[in-house]
């Protein structure tokens, strides 16, 4: 199985035909995050044998410059710094001793680390989460249970209460899921700090026999 295999499969639904002309609707009308080439970039760059770890977010930036397809990524030029990716790095040093400046996750996504969002785009002239109840929803879940049915182990890290909404698709028992409070600066401070998610993702790659993570 591949991603390729799963879209050409969902793009029958007729929940996805739906969603493909909102999209094309949206990205006519609107200004619309990430750019149109970089919807599917998480799934580009992390083929689904090679997937290790799935780091779910919620929905892309809406700021200019920011979201490329990848969750809590930004973009290279972002003249903001995300306040939830600043407290990921905070946390990453403090974790691990990695003082972290680049904002592109795009390493990350090379080694096997799925940053996939559970809506894809989000209108830029809007607020978070403008484009969620269009479909996405759907679309991301059948992605999740795909890598479900994989015989290769996962570790799926789902932070926040939207996240670990998805904890029932997750069936299969070889399977790791690792949970969280949600690196925002909402909730950071209630348990998000100290709680050593990096370390704690590499250990379990390392008890699975696979490559830790170069964060």
């Amino acid at each position: 199985m591949n991603w390729q295999e799963i879209m050409t499969a969902e793009k029958r639904k007729p929940y996805f035909k739906e969603l493909e002309q909102f999209i094309t609707q949206a990205y006519q009308s609107s200004v619309v995050y990430p750019a149109k080439e970089n919807i599917y970039k998480a799934l580009e760059i992390t083929p689904y044998d090679e997937v290790k770890v799935v780091l779910l977010g919620q929905d892309p930036y809406h700021g200019e410059h920011q979201a490329h397809g990848l969750s809590f990524s930004v973009e290279d030029s972002a003249a903001k710094f995300p306040p939830s990716l600043r407290n990921m790095f905070k946390e990453l040093e403090s974790d691990l001793g990695i003082k972290r400046t680049k904002r592109n996750l795009t390493d990350w996504a090379e080694q096997g680390v799925l940053l996939l969002n559970t809506v894809l785009t989000v209108d830029g002239t809007m607020k978070a989460g403008s484009h969620r109840k269009k479909g996405w929803e759907f679309f991301t879940d059948n992605l999740i249970q795909a890598l479900n049915e994989r015989e290769k182990p996962i570790i799926f890290v789902f932070w926040g209460n939207d996240a670990k909404k998805k904890i029932p698709l997750i069936t299969n028992k070889q399977h790791k899921i690792i949970t969280g409070v949600h690196p925002s600066p909402l909730s950071a401070n209630r348990g998000f700090f100290g709680s050593k998610p990096f370390s704690t993702i590499n250990q379990t790659l390392g008890e699975l026999g696979e490559t830790k993570i170069n964060w």
